[in-house]
């Protein structure tokens, strides 16, 4: 595998730092959207729903 990348003329360095910021990046993301959907269902009256079921 290492001799098939050095044949590129071009190549870059991935640092740890890009794939824990974009790992906390993506758990803000989820937290923040399942934390949203939560608290709007949580502000809504049960009688509402049922009523029209």
């Amino acid at each position: 595998m290492n001799r098939w990348l050095q044949d590129f003329a071009y190549r870059i360095d991935l640092e740890i730092w890009a794939f824990v910021l974009s790992g906390f990046l993506a758990l803000f993301i989820a937290l923040t959207t399942v934390s949203y959907q939560a608290w709007k269902v949580a502000r809504t009256n049960p009688v509402d729903a049922l009523r029209y079921e």
